[in-house]
């Protein structure tokens, strides 16, 4: 907390300083929300490819397949969020 007083101490003496201090912190939420997405969307996918694999395990091979193709792509929108991230805080 204390880190927190000393930033926002330092904020309000420099009116740049705020900004600055203000568009990093929304940008670092806003990538905390594109992350939440994708992080459920992985869990549900593995967790699904599992119960597959419990149920017809000699189709094992082609739902591991799929399942990682499919981790790959919901991974695609936390990296595109990140770079959304990335072009708000220095653009």
């Amino acid at each position: 907390m204390e880190a927190i007083a000393r930033i926002a101490a330092a904020a309000a003496a420099d009116p740049a300083e705020a900004k600055n201090t203000a568009a990093a912190a929304s940008a670092g939420y806003a990538y905390g929300l594109a992350a939440i997405g994708p992080g459920i969307g992985i869990g549900y996918l593995v967790g699904k490819a599992v119960e597959s694999m419990a149920r017809q395990p000699e189709a094992a091979g082609m739902v591991r397949t799929t399942m990682f193709l499919g981790i790959a792509f919901t991974e695609a929108l936390a990296l595109i969020g990140f770079v959304v991230f990335i072009l708000l805080k220095f653009a």
